[in-house]
C-alpha cells in the first residue's frame, strides 16, 4: 500500500482511507471518509465533551483530539459496531429512563456505558459518574443518564426489561419521539446531512472588538484550488442588516464600516470540502484601523463614549415599574437592607455547534435546513438578506442539539443561503466551538443595586432596584431581557411599594440575548439575597420569612399584574419544609430560595399557537406546529395533547416543523411552546375527533387538514396609562411558573443535596418535566458557582469547555424534584411552561446555604471563592492575559 493510505479495522471490517488530509483527526476521518454518524463533533480538537467517543483497541478514546495517523493498524469500534442486541438494549434503557433530551451527547455516553459494563457489570452511581466524567451534557443534569446506565446494567444481568412507555395520554411518561434513534446516533442533526454536489462554507471573523474595515482582499482565497465562491458585503442582493427586534446586525461588515465585536463576519467561502473552505477563509486579507472600544456599560453611557451601533444609541432601552411610594415606605420600615449584586456573562455551551444547510431546488426555491429556535423568523430574515420573497425560501427544522435561547438569533443561515445562491449548489456551514462562542449571544452580565425593607414581623414593605445590563454589540432581545429582570425584581413576593429601573446598554463586548431564565434568574439572585439579610434582622429563619411573604391569588406582581389563578408557590414551600428543618436538625448548612418566571412572552406581544393535523394516505397523522424541538421534548408533549383528545395511539402521529403550512409562531422562547402550541394541537385534535366520533375512519379522512390558530393578545406592555389598559387591568403575562429550591452543604461546605419543588400546572409528561427541571438545576448550579465567560479587550479569555465551567456528573449533588400541580386554566389540560423556572431560584438557594455555612454573604456570581465552588472539577480558568483575574 502507498504511504498515503491509512488502514485500520472499523467495526470489524478492514478499512482503507486514501490520502487522509495532513493533520486530520480520527474524528474527521470517521465522519467524512467513513460516513460514521454516531461520533459527533462538539468541541474539536479539545477532546473535552466526549461526543466523539470510539473504542480504540477496546478502550474508550475521544477521536477529535487523536491524529488519524495514530489509528494505523488499530481496531476501532463505534456505536454502530457493537452487538445488535446490546445496541437495542442500550436504546431502550435510555428511552425508558428518559435519559436523554437533545441527544447530541448521548451516543458517546451510551458507548462509554457499554464499555464500562464490559469491565464492571454492576457499577454504583458513583462509579458511573466517574466513568462519564469525560462527557459533557448540558441538558439533563446527569440524573436520568445515570438512571439509564443503571437500568442497562440491570437489563444485562437479566434483572430488568427496559420498556419505553407507549401510552400517550396526558400524565403518562410517553417515550421521547425518536429517542432510540437519538441514543444510537442515527437521527440526523444538521451537520450530519449531506447532499450530492454539496459544498462547505466557512467564515472570516473580526479579531477586534471595534475597528474600521479599510480593505478586504479575497484574491488569495478565491485562487485556492477547490474554492468555488467567496462572498463579502458587496455580494448581498437584499438587506444586509437583520435582527429579531430591530435590524441592527449586519450579515457581513462592509469596507468603510466598523466591526463591533469579535464575532462579526467579514467574508464567507464555499469550497469543495470543509478543510479547503477553512483554509481559504484564513487567506482572506482584511486591513483594519483600530478604534477605541466601549467595553464597560457604565462607561458606554458616559458623554463622549463611542457609539457602538449606528442604528441606535448606547442606551438601548429603559424599563421602569413604580407602585406606591418606595421612598416613604423605606423610611418608615423597621428593617432596611441594601447591596450590590453582580452576575456574569455566561456561554450557552449547547453541545451542537451552529450549522445550516441550504439546497437550491429545481423549482428555484431554496430549501433551508435550520436548527434555529424560530424557523419562520430565520426564513423572513434570510429572504430579506437575499432580496427574495419568503415564498422562495422553504425552511425546515432539524431538531437541534440544545439551544437554551442561544439559537434564537441567526448565526450562519444567511451566509450559507447566499453561498448556495451564488454557486447554485447545496452549501453546508458548521461553526467550530470557538466560532460558536464568538458569534452567538450570551447571558447578560447585570449589576443590580437593591434596597429592600420589611416591618417588625418580617413582612416586606418596599423594594427599590437599579439594574444595568451589558447587551453587547447588537440588540438581539436584550431590551426584553432587562425588561424581564425589572419585572421579576421583587420575585414571588408581596410588595406594596416598588421602584424598579433597568437599563440595557450596548458595548463592544460579545452580544447578549436570550438564555434560559431571561433576566429573571439574575434579578432573583439579588432579591433572594435581600430576603436572607432581612431574615437575619427580623430574627426569622430562611423558610419562615419566605412563607410570610410569598404571593397568593389576589396579590400583585412587580409589574402591577394581580395574580388571579394558578399560584402554587406556597405549596412548593410546604413541599420543601420537611427537608429544610431536617437539615437544620442535622446541623447542616441549608439555604432556600423561591422563584417566579413568566410563561409566555406577554408584555403586549401578540403570541400564537398554530397547528395542523393532516391525515396521510397510510393512515398516520402528520402533526405540524411552528415551535422548535431542542431537547425539551416538545414534539412528544404535543403528540400527547393530540392523543388525549383523539384517543388515537401515539405511534400514529408524526411531528413535523417546516414551511408546508404558514405556522409562524415566532421564537421558541418564554417557556411558551407547550402553553400555546399544546392549546393549538388540542383544538385541531378536537376537530379530528369530531369526525372520528361521526363514524369516519382515518382511511376515510385521508388528505383532510385540521387547523387551529390560537391568538393570545390580551397582555399589556409596561408603562401603559390606566385608561389605555385592556379590560381596565394590567396583565403583563399569561401565566407564571413558581418554584422553591433548597440547597444542603456537607460539613466541608460542598454541595450535598438539592431539592426542587415546582408548580408545573399539569405535568403532561412527568418524566420529561422532571428532566427539564433537573437540567435547569444543573445549569443553575453552574451559574451560581463555576460558569463564567470573562472577556479581555472584547475577546473571551477561554474557549475550553472545562474552564467555561459547566458541571460534570461527579460535580452534581443528589437531586430530588417534587412536582406540584396547580391547574392553569389558560394552559392545555392545566399545564404551563417549565423550561426556565428551574434555574431561577438556584443561585439564591446556594448563596443562602453558603451564608449559613460560613456567615459570608456572597453577592457576585459565580461564587468561586466558596468551598462549594473550590470542590468542583471545572471552572478554573487559566487565561494567559491575567490568570489572577479569571481563575
Amino acid at each position: 500500500m502507498a504511504d498515503s493510505e491509512l488502514r485500520f479495522t472499523l467495526n470489524g471490517s478492514q478499512t482503507t482511507v486514501t490520502c487522509p488530509r495532513e493533520g486530520a483527526s480520527l474524528l474527521e476521518v470517521l465522519r467524512e471518509d467513513c460516513a460514521v454518524r454516531s461520533t459527533k463533533d462538539g468541541c474539536s480538537p479539545q477532546g473535552q465533551c466526549g461526543c466523539c467517543l470510539a473504542l480504540i483497541d477496546g478502550k474508550p478514546k475521544v477521536t477529535c483530539a487523536m491524529k488519524a495517523s495514530r489509528a494505523e493498524g488499530r481496531e476501532i469500534t463505534t456505536l454502530e459496531g457493537i452487538d445488535a442486541g446490546a445496541r437495542e438494549l442500550l436504546a431502550r434503557s435510555f428511552v425508558a429512563a428518559a435519559g436523554l433530551q437533545c441527544g447530541f451527547c448521548i451516543p458517546g455516553i451510551a458507548l462509554r456505558a457499554h464499555a464500562l459494563l464490559e469491565q464492571n457489570p454492576a457499577p454504583s452511581r458513583a462509579d458511573i459518574a466517574k466513568a462519564i466524567d469525560g462527557h459533557l451534557c448540558r441538558c439533563t443534569g446527569y440524573v436520568k443518564i445515570i438512571d439509564a446506565i443503571e437500568l442497562y446494567a440491570r437489563a444485562r444481568r437479566g434483572e430488568a426489561d427496559p420498556a419505553p412507555v407507549t401510552d400517550g395520554r396526558v400524565g403518562q411518561p410517553l417515550a421521547r419521539y425518536r429517542g432510540q434513534e437519538m441514543t444510537l446516533g442515527t437521527r440526523d442533526y444538521v451537520d450530519d446531512l449531506t447532499r450530492p454536489g454539496m459544498l462547505h462554507g466557512a467564515l472570516k471573523l473580526s479579531p477586534h472588538p471595534r475597528a474600521r474595515v479599510v480593505r478586504i482582499d479575497t484574491s488569495r482565497a478565491a485562487a485556492l484550488p477547490g474554492v468555488v465562491a467567496v462572498a463579502t458585503a458587496k455580494d448581498v442582493p437584499g438587506s444586509r442588516w437583520y435582527g429579531l427586534l430591530m435590524n441592527d446586525w449586519p450579515g457581513f461588515v462592509a469596507e468603510g464600516e466598523e466591526v463591533r465585536c469579535v464575532g462579526d463576519v467579514v467574508a464567507a467561502v464555499a469550497a469543495e470540502d470543509r478543510q479547503t473552505a477553512r483554509a481559504a477563509a484564513a487567506l482572506v486579507e482584511v486591513e483594519y484601523e483600530l478604534l477605541p472600544a466601549a467595553l464597560d456599560p457604565e462607561q458606554a453611557l458616559a458623554e463622549g463614549a463611542p457609539q457602538v451601533n449606528p442604528t441606535h444609541p448606547n442606551q438601548l432601552s429603559r424599563c421602569a415599574f413604580v407602585r406606591g411610594d418606595a421612598d416613604a415606605a423605606l423610611a418608615a420600615s423597621e428593617h432596611v437592607v441594601s447591596g450590590t449584586w453582580k452576575t456574569q456573562r455566561i456561554e450557552h455551551l449547547y453541545l451542537e455547534p451552529e450549522s445550516a444547510l441550504a439546497v437550491p431546488r429545481d423549482d428555484g426555491v431554496l430549501h433551508l435546513y435550520t436548527q434555529g429556535q424560530g424557523i419562520f423568523d430565520d426564513r423572513r430574515q434570510v429572504a430579506s438578506f437575499l432580496g427574495e420573497s419568503i415564498e422562495q425560501i422553504f425552511v425546515e427544522l432539524v431538531p437541534n442539539g440544545g439551544a437554551f435561547g442561544g439559537k434564537e438569533d441567526m448565526s450562519v443561515q444567511a451566509q450559507t443561503a447566499l453561498l448556495a445562491r451564488m454557486t447554485g449548489r447545496p452549501v453546508k456551514t458548521t461553526l467550530s466551538r470557538e466560532e460558536s462562542i464568538r458569534i452567538h449571544p450570551k447571558r447578560h452580565p447585570l449589576t443590580m443595586h437593591f434596597t429592600a425593607a420589611c416591618d417588625a414581623a418580617g413582612r416586606l414593605t418596599a423594594v427599590r432596584a437599579r439594574i444595568i445590563g451589558d447587551t453587547g454589540a447588537y440588540a438581539s432581545v436584550g431590551a426584553k431581557v432587562l425588561e424581564r429582570a425589572a419585572g421579576h425584581a421583587t420575585g414571588p413576593y408581596r410588595v406594596t411599594n416598588v421602584d424598579i429601573e433597568a437599563l440595557t446598554v450596548s458595548t463592544n463586548n460579545p452580544p447578549c440575548g436570550a438564555m434560559r431564565g431571561f433576566g429573571a434568574n439574575q434579578a432573583n439572585f439579588a432579591i433572594e439575597g435581600c430576603m436572607d439579610l432581612l431574615a437575619q434582622k427580623a430574627g426569622l429563619d430562611a423558610w419562615e420569612i419566605r412563607m410570610r411573604n410569598v404571593v397568593e391569588v389576589g396579590d400583585t406582581f412587580t409589574t402591577g399584574q394581580v395574580h388571579e389563578k394558578s399560584v402554587g408557590i406556597k405549596k412548593t414551600l410546604e413541599a420543601v419544609k420537611p427537608h429544610f428543618y431536617a437539615a437544620l436538625r442535622a446541623g447542616k448548612a441549608v439555604g432556600v430560595a423561591c422563584g417566579i418566571k413568566n410563561t409566555g412572552i406577554g408584555n403586549g406581544a401578540k403570541e400564537w399557537g398554530k397547528a395542523r393535523l393532516v391525515v396521510e394516505p397510510d393512515g398516520r397523522v402528520s402533526l405540524y406546529n411552528g415551535y422548535t424541538e431542542m431537547g425539551q421534548g416538545l414534539l412528544t408533549v404535543l403528540t400527547q395533547c393530540a392523543v388525549e383528545v383523539t384517543g388515537l395511539p401515539a405511534a400514529l402521529f408524526i411531528p413535523k416543523v417546516d414551511a408546508t403550512y404558514q405556522l409562524d409562531c415566532g421564537q421558541t422562547t418564554g417557556s411558551r411552546a407547550t402553553l400555546f402550541g399544546g392549546r393549538a394541537v388540542a383544538d385541531a385534535a378536537r376537530k379530528l375527533r369530531a369526525e372520528l366520533d361521526a363514524g369516519h375512519t382515518l382511511a376515510d379522512l385521508a388528505g383532510r387538514v385540521y387547523a387551529a390558530d390560537v391568538l393570545i393578545d390580551d397582555t399589556t406592555p409596561p408603562g401603559v396609562p390606566k385608561d389605555k389598559l385592556k379590560g381596565g387591568k394590567i396583565k403583563t403575562h399569561t401565566s407564571f411558573g413558581f418554584a422553591t429550591q433548597l440547597c444542603v452543604l456537607d460539613e466541608e461546605g460542598k454541595l450535598e443535596r438539592f431539592v426542587a419543588a415546582h408548580d408545573v400546572g399539569r405535568a403532561i409528561n412527568p418524566a420529561l418535566c422532571e428532566g427539564q427541571i433537573e437540567g435547569s438545576i444543573h445549569m443553575g448550579l453552574g451559574f451560581a458557582l463555576s460558569e463564567d465567560l470573562p472577556c479581555h479587550e472584547g475577546m473571551p479569555v477561554t474557549f475550553r469547555l472545562r474552564e467555561i465551567g459547566v458541571l460534570r456528573a461527579r460535580d452534581m449533588p443528589e437531586t430530588e424534584v417534587i412536582l406540584v400541580e396547580e391547574h392553569e386554566p389558560e394552559g392545555p389540560f392545566g399545564a404551563k411552561g417549565v423550561g426556565e423556572i428551574g434555574l431561577v431560584p438556584t443561585a439564591g438557594a446556594v448563596a443562602g446555604a453558603l451564608l449559613a455555612f460560613d456567615g459570608q454573604q456572597r453577592r457576585t456570581l459565580p461564587m468561586k471563592d466558596s468551598p462549594a465552588a473550590r470542590a468542583l472539577s471545572v471552572g478554573k480558568i487559566r487565561a494567559k492575559s491575567d490568570p489572577a483575574t479569571w481563575s
